[in-house]
């Protein structure tokens, strides 16, 4: 089953984001690699693709996993949680309706 990971940044939190990104991004990969990966991406803090300093806010991953238990474990270790990037992780379940 699809599950939604929905985070909130910690304010200020673009200078931790880059430090621990590389970390971040190889567990992304690893979830791609495996064929599980739907989409992931950060939210930018300004209506803009290339924020600069203004940061972002949180992230959003899609993904599948064997169940919530699964995914919650998956989004309780990430570098971005262990390293207080993240004030608020939500995960729940997602049922794709589009595209098809």
């Amino acid at each position: 089953m699809l599950y939604a990971i929905l985070s909130e940044d910690v304010p200020d939190s673009l200078e931790k984001r880059k430090s621990v990104r590389p970390a971040h991004l190889k567990r992304l990969q690893e979830l791609q690699d495996g064929g599980k990966l739907i989409i992931a991406g950060p939210h930018p803090a300004i209506d803009s693709n290339t924020p600069a300093e203004a940061g972002f806010t949180g992230s959003l991953v899609i993904a599948e996993f064997a169940d919530l238990r699964a995914a919650q474990q998956w989004a309780d270790v990430d570098p971005y949680v262990e390293a207080g990037i993240y004030a608020k992780v939500s995960v729940k379940p997602f049922k794709q309706t589009f595209p098809q």
